[in-house]
């Protein structure tokens, strides 16, 4: 099977999702399995109705707007006695069924059950549409075939259940399900964190031995660099797993940090492609005789910087390491960089649940600490050490770490 992830920007509207029919009738739609995200920014709109409920004010007007949003797009898309317009309602009123009903003060818990709706709409208006036009498919619910542990928000997947459950499906059939979700064992939904479609994608192409996965974006494939933040950046056509793990774990947001460790266990090539231009070859990810090593540029916005030291000028010793990597852990931190000296430890953090404060308070029992908030992390891979200068030019640099092909700076 052929496995093809659409994102959000790819079904934002009417036309995109008539503009993913052109992708697949371009591509071949046999044997065929679709990912999708929620449409648009929908995400970020129910995250804002889960912020609203718990702040206690008006999250009923929220749910109306997103709800309108939706039955827009399903208008431009179906007669208006289609049955997907009853469907979509019934999802916004199941929606409505759970904050009216949800006893749990559990943030993490009410947030998954709120925002994985934007996924189910999306696909089921996608599929019902493929259908109507002779795209013959059925549609998936992915909490029923991904199965995770409960650890809200970051789901951690039971693979040999989820191989079980997908391994099961008639693979000479085409389908469409929803990234980004799964469910636990009492079968409540949880989210696989932010961007985790193309990780879903990845587990359905492993599961299945897929032929290949694509995922359609709105750039040409993987850049030398995002091309809304850095100049002259070039097309990367062929790169290894290996360094395409190196981009995503320092940030590259064109591939998400877990996509790619089951792909390459079963050697699976994975190409990112435009859903712009489908015809254009895009970028190959997987083994090859001319994998490309090009200077490259990431950048990882919203960090923090903290600076930690012994209040007595001892040594910032294992034991000390490991008490404040514990912590982070605790509070799922993530260290995007990190370098330490005698008496000191500079750590460049992901602080993604706003717990950075905490985490300060906690710490500041035991050591002396500094925090410098919205700082950037810039990433330079295949460095050319001669013709960096022109990249250090007019930043204020806060830490820097250079490896044997590997520049980082963080500044402010």
């Amino acid at each position: 099977m052929k496995i093809f992830k659409f994102g959000g920007a790819s079904v934002k509207d009417a036309e995109s999702v008539k503009n993913v029919a052109k992708v697949l009738n371009s591509q071949g739609f046999e044997k065929c399995l679709l990912v999708v995200s929620a449409m648009g920014k929908t995400t970020n709109a129910l995250e804002k109705v889960v912020e609203y409920y718990f702040k206690k004010e008006d999250y009923q007007n929220e749910v109306e707007k997103i709800k309108q949003s939706h039955l827009e797009i399903t208008k431009g898309l179906f007669a208006e006695n289609h049955k997907i317009f009853g469907e979509v309602a019934l999802f916004f009123d199941d929606l409505e069924a759970f904050l009216r009903r949800n006893k749990s003060p559990n943030y993490n818990f009410v947030y998954d059950q709120v925002v994985s709706c934007g996924e189910m709409i999306s696909s089921k208006i996608l599929s019902e549409y493929l259908n109507d036009i002779n795209f013959s498919n059925a549609w998936l619910d992915a909490r029923d075939y991904i199965k995770t542990d409960d650890t809200y928000r970051e789901g951690v997947v039971n693979w040999q259940e989820t191989e079980k459950n997908i391994s099961d499906l008639d693979q000479n059939q085409s389908y469409v399900t929803q990234g980004f979700i799964g469910s636990e064992a009492n079968n409540f939904t949880v989210t696989l964190g932010r961007e985790g479609s193309d990780y879903s994608a990845a587990i359905f192409a492993y599961c299945l031995n897929a032929e290949a996965m694509t995922i359609w974006k709105d750039v040409p494939g993987v850049m030398t660099g995002d091309p809304r933040k850095f100049e002259n950046v070039t097309l990367l056509s062929n790169i290894s797993y290996e360094e395409a793990i190196e981009m995503a774990y320092y940030g590259a947001s064109v591939i998400h940090p877990k996509t790619l460790q089951p792909l390459k266990q079963k050697h699976i090539p994975f190409y990112v492609k435009s859903f712009v231009e489908p015809e254009k070859p895009g970028t190959k990810v997987g083994n090859s005789d001319v994998n490309q090593s090009e200077e490259s540029y990431i950048l990882k916005e919203n960090q923090v910087l903290m600076n930690i030291s012994t209040r007595d000028f001892s040594f910032i010793a294992e034991d000390h390491i490991s008490q404040i990597f514990n912590l982070l852990a605790k509070h799922k931190i993530k260290v995007s960089m990190m370098q330490n000296s005698a008496i000191s430890l500079a750590l460049c953090l992901e602080d993604k649940f706003g717990k950075i404060d905490e985490v300060n308070q906690t710490l500041t029992q035991q050591f002396s600490t500094d925090v410098v908030k919205n700082v950037s992390l810039y990433t330079v891979r295949n460095a050319n050490m001669d013709e960096l200068s022109t990249f250090y030019a007019d930043k204020k640099i806060l830490l820097e770490q250079i490896s044997k092909n590997t520049v980082q700076i963080v500044t402010q």
